[in-house]
């Protein structure tokens, strides 16, 4: 065998070694994309779990208060401001 053979037979082993791995790499990007999507939704779901359960857990901390009637009117004068503050946006938003 002439050495140019044996270097060109080399190279062709190299580049079919090379191929190799990167079809490997391909699929592991795959593997990993996958992944991480399934893990971003995840996320998602229990940020927004979270977020739900944060408003339950405010909704119970207020339903079990004792106000007496002072803070009870208390409450519902700052309600009501939130509910106009509310109501301007909506009709800003809606012009």
């Amino acid at each position: 065998m002439s050495p140019l053979y044996s270097q060109l037979i080399q190279v062709r082993e190299k580049l079919q070694l090379l191929l190799s791995r990167h079809e490997d790499a391909v699929k592991k990007i795959q593997q990993l994309s996958r992944e991480n999507e399934k893990l971003k939704q995840q996320l998602a779901q229990s940020q927004e779990k979270t977020a739900t359960l944060s408003e339950q857990v405010d909704a119970l901390r207020i339903g079990s208060l004792a106000l007496d009637a002072d803070s009870k009117k208390e409450l519902e004068k700052r309600i009501n401001l939130y509910l106009k503050e509310i109501d301007k946006c909506m009709a800003l938003l809606k012009t």
